[in-house]
Protein backbone atom coordinates (compact mmCIF):
# COMPACT_ATOMS: atom_id res chain seq x y z
CA UNK A 1 0.00 0.00 0.00
CA UNK A 2 1.50 3.26 -0.59
CA UNK A 3 2.20 5.82 1.86
CA UNK A 4 0.05 8.94 2.66
CA UNK A 5 -2.21 10.35 5.57
CA UNK A 6 -4.76 8.01 4.73
CA UNK A 7 -4.84 6.18 8.26
CA UNK A 8 -8.44 4.44 9.55
CA UNK A 9 -7.20 3.88 12.66
CA UNK A 10 -8.71 6.96 15.11
CA UNK A 11 -7.86 5.25 18.56
CA UNK A 12 -5.03 2.82 19.50
CA UNK A 13 -5.85 -0.22 22.05
CA UNK A 14 -3.03 -1.11 24.86
CA UNK A 15 -3.46 -3.85 26.00
CA UNK A 16 -1.05 -3.62 29.08
CA UNK A 17 -0.09 -7.09 30.16
CA UNK A 18 -1.76 -9.48 27.54
CA UNK A 19 -1.15 -12.68 29.75
CA UNK A 20 -3.25 -11.31 32.76
CA UNK A 21 -6.30 -12.55 34.09
CA UNK A 22 -9.07 -10.57 34.10
CA UNK A 23 -9.50 -11.40 38.23
CA UNK A 24 -5.76 -10.10 38.76
CA UNK A 25 -6.69 -6.68 36.81
CA UNK A 26 -7.55 -4.96 40.03
CA UNK A 27 -4.36 -6.18 41.53
CA UNK A 28 -2.32 -4.88 38.64
CA UNK A 29 -3.92 -1.47 38.76
CA UNK A 30 -3.06 -1.54 42.68
CA UNK A 31 0.20 -2.00 42.05
CA UNK A 32 1.01 0.49 39.69
CA UNK A 33 -1.02 2.89 41.31
CA UNK A 34 1.32 2.29 45.06
CA UNK A 35 4.74 2.59 42.03
CA UNK A 36 3.23 6.13 40.87
CA UNK A 37 2.42 6.82 44.17
CA UNK A 38 6.29 6.49 45.66
CA UNK A 39 7.67 7.39 42.51
CA UNK A 40 5.69 11.14 42.54
CA UNK A 41 6.41 10.70 46.92
CA UNK A 42 10.18 9.93 46.22
CA UNK A 43 11.09 12.62 43.76
CA UNK A 44 8.80 14.93 45.43
CA UNK A 45 10.90 14.88 48.55
CA UNK A 46 14.09 15.63 47.08
CA UNK A 47 12.98 18.59 45.53
CA UNK A 48 11.84 19.80 48.25
CA UNK A 49 14.99 18.81 50.48
CA UNK A 50 16.65 20.38 47.38
CA UNK A 51 14.40 23.91 47.59
CA UNK A 52 14.27 24.33 51.33
CA UNK A 53 18.18 23.26 52.12
CA UNK A 54 20.93 25.50 50.32
CA UNK A 55 23.30 22.90 51.81
CA UNK A 56 22.40 20.81 48.86
CA UNK A 57 23.08 23.65 45.93
CA UNK A 58 25.80 21.70 44.72
CA UNK A 59 26.67 20.55 41.67
CA UNK A 60 26.28 16.98 42.24
CA UNK A 61 22.56 17.82 43.69
CA UNK A 62 21.40 19.91 40.21
CA UNK A 63 22.09 16.97 38.56
CA UNK A 64 19.73 14.79 41.01
CA UNK A 65 17.67 17.50 40.76
CA UNK A 66 16.99 17.23 37.02
CA UNK A 67 17.27 13.01 37.15
CA UNK A 68 14.26 13.79 39.86
CA UNK A 69 12.45 15.89 37.48
CA UNK A 70 12.86 13.27 34.72
CA UNK A 71 11.66 10.68 35.98
CA UNK A 72 8.28 12.39 37.62
CA UNK A 73 7.36 13.25 34.12
CA UNK A 74 8.18 9.74 32.54
CA UNK A 75 5.79 8.06 35.17
CA UNK A 76 3.56 10.69 35.00
CA UNK A 77 3.62 9.93 30.98
CA UNK A 78 3.32 6.77 31.11
CA UNK A 79 1.75 5.44 34.06
CA UNK A 80 -1.90 6.72 34.65
CA UNK A 81 -3.12 5.52 31.01
CA UNK A 82 -2.65 1.87 32.15
CA UNK A 83 -3.59 2.11 35.90
CA UNK A 84 -6.97 3.67 34.17
CA UNK A 85 -7.21 0.73 31.86
CA UNK A 86 -7.05 -2.04 34.81
CA UNK A 87 -9.09 0.37 36.96
CA UNK A 88 -11.44 1.75 34.92
CA UNK A 89 -10.94 -1.23 32.10
CA UNK A 90 -10.30 2.15 29.81
CA UNK A 91 -7.88 0.97 27.46
CA UNK A 92 -8.26 3.05 24.52
CA UNK A 93 -5.96 6.26 23.48
CA UNK A 94 -6.39 8.40 20.53
CA UNK A 95 -4.27 8.38 17.81
CA UNK A 96 -2.73 12.27 18.50
CA UNK A 97 -2.36 11.53 22.08
CA UNK A 98 -0.78 8.16 21.39
CA UNK A 99 2.14 9.67 19.14
CA UNK A 100 2.11 12.56 21.50
CA UNK A 101 3.17 10.06 24.45
CA UNK A 102 5.58 8.14 22.34
CA UNK A 103 7.40 11.00 21.67
CA UNK A 104 7.53 11.94 25.83
CA UNK A 105 8.18 7.84 26.63
CA UNK A 106 11.45 8.57 24.07
CA UNK A 107 12.30 12.18 24.93
CA UNK A 108 12.39 11.86 28.57
CA UNK A 109 14.36 8.42 28.06
CA UNK A 110 17.39 10.46 26.17
CA UNK A 111 17.23 13.07 28.79
CA UNK A 112 17.27 10.39 31.56
CA UNK A 113 20.55 8.90 30.08
CA UNK A 114 22.05 11.93 29.22
CA UNK A 115 21.32 13.04 32.95
CA UNK A 116 23.51 9.83 33.86
CA UNK A 117 26.10 11.28 31.93
CA UNK A 118 26.48 14.27 33.90
CA UNK A 119 26.21 12.74 37.07
CA UNK A 120 29.32 10.56 35.65
CA UNK A 121 31.23 13.36 34.57
CA UNK A 122 30.59 15.13 37.82
CA UNK A 123 32.36 12.51 39.64
CA UNK A 124 35.11 11.68 36.52
CA UNK A 125 36.21 15.23 37.32
CA UNK A 126 35.68 15.43 41.18
CA UNK A 127 37.70 12.22 42.00
CA UNK A 128 40.09 12.37 38.86
CA UNK A 129 40.80 16.40 39.01
CA UNK A 130 40.04 17.50 42.35
CA UNK A 131 41.71 20.76 42.76
CA UNK A 132 40.11 22.05 39.17
CA UNK A 133 36.76 20.12 40.01
CA UNK A 134 35.37 23.77 41.26
CA UNK A 135 36.21 25.57 38.31
CA UNK A 136 35.73 23.34 35.68
CA UNK A 137 32.18 22.59 36.75
CA UNK A 138 30.54 25.64 38.86
CA UNK A 139 27.07 26.26 39.50
CA UNK A 140 26.12 28.37 35.96
CA UNK A 141 28.42 25.37 34.32
CA UNK A 142 25.67 22.62 35.43
CA UNK A 143 23.18 24.89 34.25
CA UNK A 144 24.02 25.43 30.95
CA UNK A 145 25.02 21.44 30.40
CA UNK A 146 21.78 20.97 31.82
CA UNK A 147 19.85 23.22 29.91
CA UNK A 148 21.33 21.53 26.45
CA UNK A 149 20.27 18.06 27.81
CA UNK A 150 16.75 19.03 27.90
CA UNK A 151 17.40 20.85 24.50
CA UNK A 152 19.29 18.58 22.08
CA UNK A 153 17.30 15.33 23.49
CA UNK A 154 14.30 16.69 21.40
CA UNK A 155 15.67 16.16 17.90
CA UNK A 156 15.61 12.44 17.69
CA UNK A 157 12.20 11.66 19.49
CA UNK A 158 10.89 14.45 17.48
CA UNK A 159 12.43 13.41 14.15
CA UNK A 160 10.64 9.85 14.67
CA UNK A 161 7.62 11.23 15.45
CA UNK A 162 7.67 13.29 12.45
CA UNK A 163 8.07 10.60 9.87
CA UNK A 164 5.78 7.97 11.58
CA UNK A 165 2.95 10.14 12.23
CA UNK A 166 1.51 10.25 7.98
CA UNK A 167 2.28 6.62 8.11
CA UNK A 168 -0.84 4.34 6.83
CA UNK A 169 -2.40 2.96 9.87
CA UNK A 170 -4.81 0.86 8.16
CA UNK A 171 -5.00 -2.71 9.90
CA UNK A 172 -4.75 -3.72 13.66
CA UNK A 173 -5.07 -0.79 16.08
CA UNK A 174 -4.06 -3.24 18.90
CA UNK A 175 -0.52 -2.16 20.74
CA UNK A 176 0.96 -4.70 22.39
CA UNK A 177 2.55 -2.23 25.07
CA UNK A 178 1.72 -0.66 28.47
CA UNK A 179 2.50 2.61 26.63
CA UNK A 180 2.88 3.83 23.09
CA UNK A 181 6.11 3.81 21.80
CA UNK A 182 7.66 3.68 18.30
CA UNK A 183 8.09 0.12 17.61
CA UNK A 184 4.70 -0.47 19.00
CA UNK A 185 3.27 2.14 16.81
CA UNK A 186 5.08 1.69 13.63
CA UNK A 187 4.54 -2.25 13.65
CA UNK A 188 1.12 -1.29 12.83
CA UNK A 189 2.23 1.23 9.82
CA UNK A 190 0.49 -1.00 6.46
CA UNK A 191 3.80 -0.14 5.08
CA UNK A 192 7.33 -1.65 4.93
CA UNK A 193 9.13 -0.58 8.82
CA UNK A 194 12.51 -0.45 7.42
CA UNK A 195 13.22 2.83 6.65
CA UNK A 196 12.01 4.26 9.62
CA UNK A 197 12.58 1.57 12.05
CA UNK A 198 16.11 1.61 11.15
CA UNK A 199 16.54 5.15 11.53
CA UNK A 200 14.97 5.11 14.92
CA UNK A 201 16.70 2.28 16.41
CA UNK A 202 19.74 3.87 15.27
CA UNK A 203 19.15 7.47 17.92
CA UNK A 204 18.13 5.09 20.18
CA UNK A 205 21.34 3.61 20.36
CA UNK A 206 23.22 6.43 19.92
CA UNK A 207 21.31 8.20 22.79
CA UNK A 208 21.61 5.10 24.55
CA UNK A 209 25.04 3.84 23.97
CA UNK A 210 26.71 7.55 23.85
CA UNK A 211 26.71 8.59 27.36
CA UNK A 212 27.25 4.48 28.32
CA UNK A 213 30.67 4.53 26.66
CA UNK A 214 31.76 7.99 28.48
CA UNK A 215 30.36 6.13 31.77
CA UNK A 216 32.39 3.54 31.51
CA UNK A 217 35.67 4.90 30.16
CA UNK A 218 34.61 7.68 33.52
CA UNK A 219 34.65 4.86 35.92
CA UNK A 220 37.25 3.22 34.63
CA UNK A 221 39.30 6.32 35.04
CA UNK A 222 38.06 6.55 38.97
CA UNK A 223 39.06 2.99 39.72
CA UNK A 224 42.61 3.64 38.45
CA UNK A 225 42.46 7.12 40.36
CA UNK A 226 41.48 4.88 43.54
CA UNK A 227 43.79 1.77 43.23
CA UNK A 228 46.86 5.12 43.62
CA UNK A 229 45.87 5.84 47.02
CA UNK A 230 47.76 4.53 49.17
CA UNK A 231 45.12 4.99 52.39
CA UNK A 232 42.26 2.21 52.30
CA UNK A 233 39.98 4.12 54.22
CA UNK A 234 40.95 7.08 51.63
CA UNK A 235 39.81 4.60 48.85
CA UNK A 236 36.70 3.14 50.80
CA UNK A 237 35.97 6.80 51.28
CA UNK A 238 36.11 7.90 47.54
CA UNK A 239 34.41 5.28 45.91
CA UNK A 240 31.70 5.43 48.45
CA UNK A 241 30.88 8.66 46.98
CA UNK A 242 30.38 7.17 43.36
CA UNK A 243 28.21 3.82 45.16
CA UNK A 244 24.76 5.74 44.44
CA UNK A 245 25.28 6.66 41.01
CA UNK A 246 26.56 3.75 40.42
CA UNK A 247 23.79 1.97 41.38
CA UNK A 248 21.37 4.14 39.74
CA UNK A 249 23.51 3.70 36.31
CA UNK A 250 23.46 -0.06 36.24
CA UNK A 251 19.31 0.14 37.47
CA UNK A 252 19.06 1.92 33.86
CA UNK A 253 21.68 0.83 31.30
CA UNK A 254 22.03 -3.08 32.23
CA UNK A 255 18.72 -4.30 31.56
CA UNK A 256 18.43 -2.58 28.76
CA UNK A 257 21.44 -3.50 27.50
CA UNK A 258 20.16 -7.32 28.15
CA UNK A 259 17.15 -6.39 26.20
CA UNK A 260 19.14 -5.21 22.80
CA UNK A 261 21.60 -8.10 23.27
CA UNK A 262 19.51 -10.30 23.74
CA UNK A 263 17.23 -9.38 20.59
CA UNK A 264 20.28 -9.57 18.77
CA UNK A 265 21.76 -12.80 19.45
CA UNK A 266 18.67 -14.54 19.17
CA UNK A 267 17.15 -15.10 22.83
CA UNK A 268 13.26 -14.85 22.64
CA UNK A 269 10.74 -13.35 24.89
CA UNK A 270 7.22 -14.30 25.04
CA UNK A 271 4.90 -11.01 24.95
CA UNK A 272 4.65 -11.08 28.52
CA UNK A 273 7.55 -11.64 29.62
CA UNK A 274 9.15 -8.72 27.05
CA UNK A 275 6.21 -6.06 28.71
CA UNK A 276 7.51 -7.28 32.11
CA UNK A 277 11.15 -6.57 31.47
CA UNK A 278 10.50 -3.23 30.10
CA UNK A 279 7.83 -2.14 33.05
CA UNK A 280 10.75 -3.38 35.42
CA UNK A 281 13.41 -0.89 34.03
CA UNK A 282 11.54 1.86 33.01
CA UNK A 283 9.13 2.14 36.43
CA UNK A 284 11.88 0.88 39.32
CA UNK A 285 14.63 3.52 38.55
CA UNK A 286 12.30 6.74 39.14
CA UNK A 287 10.72 4.52 42.36
CA UNK A 288 13.92 3.15 43.72
CA UNK A 289 16.41 6.62 42.91
CA UNK A 290 15.23 8.88 45.75
CA UNK A 291 15.78 6.28 48.21
CA UNK A 292 19.37 5.25 46.99
CA UNK A 293 19.93 8.89 47.30
CA UNK A 294 18.74 9.15 51.32
CA UNK A 295 20.43 6.19 51.96
CA UNK A 296 23.67 7.02 50.02
CA UNK A 297 24.15 10.26 50.17
CA UNK A 298 25.43 11.80 53.36
CA UNK A 299 24.05 15.15 52.47
CA UNK A 300 21.18 13.68 51.54
CA UNK A 301 20.01 12.05 54.76
CA UNK A 302 21.23 14.74 56.98
CA UNK A 303 18.87 17.64 54.94
CA UNK A 304 15.95 15.03 55.24
CA UNK A 305 16.95 14.36 59.00
CA UNK A 306 16.82 18.05 59.87
CA UNK A 307 13.13 18.12 58.00
CA UNK A 308 12.04 15.21 60.17
CA UNK A 309 13.14 17.17 63.37
CA UNK A 310 11.51 20.08 62.57
CA UNK A 311 8.90 18.38 62.08
CA UNK A 312 8.82 16.88 65.27
CA UNK A 313 8.96 19.58 67.24
CA UNK A 314 6.30 21.77 65.15
CA UNK A 315 4.31 18.89 66.48
CA UNK A 316 5.25 18.90 70.08
CA UNK A 317 4.85 22.72 69.92
CA UNK A 318 1.30 22.66 69.19
CA UNK A 319 0.48 20.04 71.29
CA UNK A 320 1.89 22.05 74.11
CA UNK A 321 -0.23 24.93 73.24
CA UNK A 322 -3.14 22.74 72.76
Amino acid sequence: MPEGNHSTVTEFILTGFPGLHPEYHSLASAVLFFVYFLTLTGNTTILFLFATDRSLHKPMYYIILNLCACDILFSTTTLPKIISKYWFHSGTISFNACFVQMYFVHYLGTVNSFILFLMALDRYLAICYPLRYPLLLKDSTIHILSATVWVVAKTGPLVSVIRAYPLPYCASNIINHCYCDHIGITMLACTDRGPYGRPAFAVAMLALLGPLAFIIFSYCCIIINVLKLANSQSRLKTLSTCSAQLIIIALYYLPRCFVYLASNVGITFSADARIVIIMLYSLLPPMINPLIYCLRAKDMRESLWKQFNKCTVSQRVSATGN
